[in-house]
């Protein structure tokens, strides 16, 4: 049992596929008014409007967690 973080009604969660599902506890699936505004509020960013500088820096960031992922995986 846990709590909705967004409207704190009390909730559980159940697997849906591959997805963690939250589900109300009458067993409906739990969607909040607050939880939806805080998805549509999620920053999206436009390739386009990028400077090079910044997707060096974002895939740099990317190639170096995945060498650090690789080197953690090889020494199991």
């Amino acid at each position: 049992m846990a709590n909705c973080k967004f409207c704190g009604k009390e909730i559980h969660w159940m697997k849906e596929g591959r997805k963690n599902v939250p589900v109300e506890m009458d067993g409906a699936k739990h969607e909040c008014e607050q939880g939806k505004n805080a998805f549509k509020s999620a920053k999206t960013i436009e390739v386009s409007s990028l400077t090079p500088e910044q997707i060096a820096e974002y895939e740099k960031g990317i190639n170096d967690a995945n060498e650090k992922w690789n080197k953690k995986k090889k020494g199991k």
